[in-house]
């Protein structure tokens, strides 16, 4: 009994310190809720007017700024409302009404995960705001618009919109959406990990914050810079802009804002290893989210609450909340929160010693990792990089001019009383001219220069954009993998029996690996190093039976007929290398695509001046929009065998090249679940050919 009363009062003591602790979140009545009962009530009166009527453009007006506050606290509502305020707006012929409707149906959509919805709502409205001639609703829209294709991964689009929507807030000296663009630059640099650009950009937006003087965007900022200096390890940093920005939430009561700062401190303490801490902060957060209708942004807090608990060693709670964020984030298609969700639940499965569901979630981080940092997003970044140096030296120039043209008035005004200063004035102009059409000759140079490099890193790129995005995605997967279950069995977590029952699986994924390093070394080395084709006279037919000897165990293995109709007297004028791996990944797709008992046949058809080679299949066969993705070179178009054989997209853009190479062409026919043929030709052999380089 003495035991049991110790322990409560153990308990009651540390409830009172946290209590003392607490932000007087009870008694924080938020300034949104008061504000839609404003409006409620203003619209009730219209509405009891004598002379009311529904299509009213002030009762429009009213209905859409309802909407935009239901926004996080009521999403239903927010639906109903927009609605109606569509509808009216239609009804009365009112077009900004219209555009802004149509911008808080995207605001849902958004947060519900419908993309494309959002996508085309925020569409509409632009085109609605534009015939109307409301540049600020425009560039609010714009903005929106940029930060759904953010949620998508586009970053390309993303930056794409953000720079035409700075040059627009830039025209109309709109301080506020140019804070705002700046920071979702910034945020962009920081999702991909580029922090000293990000910060770069959040210089910027301090600048207009200053110039705004407004404390709630300011501490929306450095609730952001909190979260972003915790992603770089700078603690104290994040721990100062957390507290600044929690102090003017509170005061303000804005609550979705607070709970994410009170979420964003949780993680400073979570990257402490401070679970107790980081916990309570969370259970801040948690709390107001029963208030708030935000899903995005508690996927977050959930994965954050399960680490927290997973480092208390509470593993059934670390689960449960994990799971819910997981859930979420598949609920509404978002990758980013699906990926992180995926990454804790493995680790938890892991130390629950359930391999098999940490292998799965295991892959699925992988997999989702890869796609989300596709080379494509970084390049942009990159040639943004570029552009922003390019800015800042036209700057620097624009401002060396500025005192130039400064200086040149000083001595105007000096002059003004003497002659012999007047003609010292005017030497001091005629010198200035030349300065300014010195510096606009090495701006234009300059520029010149940026764009000579931009175009060449664009080319390079790519190049080097397919090699590491077939690298990163088609061996990185198998490797990975493979590296994960020898890890464990090195650990001891898999007995031998089990590793045993792997091994199909790991020889087919090293196959996997050594056919697509051969195609990836040819391609690569083409491509790198220049393309260098070495016509001879070659005996197609060797080279057949060569191939057929090598793929002969996949085809026994899936009981296909391997068949060669090409006749021995079949020479063409060719690189015997490159036709080798033409011949070698086309039997390869061949069996891949074709099912158990099926036939492959290789036959060739002379013609005036080229023989023509087709081979065709039993298999699976393609619909049109496949046939038309096969051959383009910027295209990386994966997929799976009969018996889920893996490819790597690379073999038919590298049989289209070399045949191109060889003066010949390639083509496909296919009928679904009928087989496809791919022909390819090659000019024939003759005395009067000479070894082209």
């Amino acid at each position: 009994m003495k035991n049991v009363i110790h322990t409560l009062l153990k308990f009651l003591c540390l409830a009172a310190i946290l209590l003392l602790a607490m932000p007087a979140l009870r008694a924080l009545p938020a300034d949104r809720a008061n504000s839609r009962h404003a409006i409620e009530s203003e619209l009730r009166k219209m509405e009891a007017g004598k002379d009311f009527s529904p299509r009213d453009t002030a009762y429009i007006n009213r209905l859409n700024s309802l909407a935009t506050e239901y926004r996080f606290y009521h999403e239903d509502s927010l639906l109903q409302t927009a609605r109606k305020a569509l509808r009216l707006s239609r009804e009365a012929g009112y077009s900004t009404g219209a555009s802004y409707a149509y911008k808080c149906l995207g605001d849902y959509y958004s947060d519900r995960g419908s993309s494309q919805k959002a996508v085309e709502c925020y569409q509409k409205a632009m085109e609605l705001a534009g015939n109307s001639g409301d540049q600020k609703l425009h560039l609010r829209l714009l903005n929106n618009l940029s930060g759904e294709y953010a949620y998508q991964n586009d970053y390309s689009s993303a930056l794409n919109g953000y720079l035409e929507a700075l040059e627009i807030a830039d025209h109309q000296s709109d301080m506020l959406m140019l804070s705002i663009i700046n920071e979702n630059i910034a945020n962009l640099y920081a999702n991909q990990k580029d922090y000293e650009e990000a910060l770069f950009y959040y210089k910027k937006v301090k600048h207009w914050n200053d110039a705004l003087g407004d404390e709630t965007s300011n501490a929306e900022s450095m609730c952001n810079l909190a979260s972003l200096y915790a992603d770089m390890g700078q603690l104290e940093y994040a721990m100062f802009n957390a507290n600044q920005s929690i102090d003017v939430f509170e005061k303000n009561r804005v609550l979705d804002w607070l709970a994410f700062a009170y979420e964003t401190k949780g993680k400073v303490y979570l990257k402490k290893s401070n679970y107790k801490w980081a916990l309570y902060w969370y259970n801040q957060s948690e709390m107001l989210h029963e208030q708030l209708d935000d899903k995005r942004s508690i996927i977050d807090l959930y994965n954050g609450m399960s680490k927290a608990y997973f480092g208390q060693g509470n593993d059934s709670l670390a689960s449960d909340y994990a799971s819910k964020a997981y859930a979420i984030s598949q609920s509404i298609n978002f990758v980013i929160g699906t990926r992180d969700c995926a990454e804790t639940l493995y680790r938890i499965y892991r130390k629950k010693e359930d391999y098999a569901t940490a292998l799965v979630y295991h892959e699925l981080f992988q997999q989702l990792s890869d796609s989300i940092t596709q080379n494509e997003n970084q390049q942009s970044l990159t040639l943004q990089k570029t552009k922003a140096t390019y800015e800042r030296q036209k700057e620097a120039l624009i401002e060396e001019n500025e005192k130039a043209l400064a200086q040149q008035k000083r001595y105007i005004r000096l002059g003004s009383g003497m002659l012999l200063i007047a003609v010292v004035v005017i030497y001091l102009i005629y010198r200035s001219s030349k300065l300014q059409k010195r510096l606009a000759q090495e701006l234009s140079a300059k520029k010149d220069f940026l764009e000579k490099r931009r175009a060449e890193l664009q080319a390079n790129n790519e190049t080097k954009t397919k090699l590491f995005s077939i690298i990163g995605h088609d061996l990185r997967g198998p490797i990975g993998a493979l590296q994960g279950l020898l890890q464990m069995f090195k650990d001891g977590e898999v007995d031998k029996e089990e590793f045993a029952s792997f091994i199909p699986k790991l020889r087919a994924d090293v196959d996997h690996i050594y056919f697509t390093l051969n195609n990836l070394l040819s391609w690569g080395n083409s491509q790198l190093n220049g393309s260098v084709t070495k016509p001879a006279a070659v005996t197609l037919g060797a080279i057949v039976q060569e191939n057929i000897a090598l793929l002969s165990e996949i085809a026994e293995n899936k009981s296909i007929r391997l068949v060669s109709e090409i006749a021995h007297n079949v020479v063409v004028w060719s690189d015997p290398n490159q036709i080798d791996i033409v011949v070698r990944n086309l039997i390869s797709n061949a069996l891949k695509f074709t099912p158990e008992n099926g036939m492959v046949t290789i036959q060739g058809r002379e013609k005036e001046t080229h023989w023509e080679i087709s081979i065709r299949d039993t298999g699976v066969g393609m619909d049109r929009i496949t046939l038309e993705r096969l051959f383009q070179k910027k295209t990386h178009h994966t997929t799976y065998g009969t018996n889920n054989e893996k490819g790597t997209g690379l073999g038919l853009s590298l049989c289209k090249e070399m045949v191109e190479n060889n003066k010949g062409s390639i083509w496909v026919e296919s009928v679904v679940r009928k087989g496809s043929t791919f022909y390819f030709t090659l000019p024939k052999a003759a005395e009067n050919y000479s070894q082209a380089v």
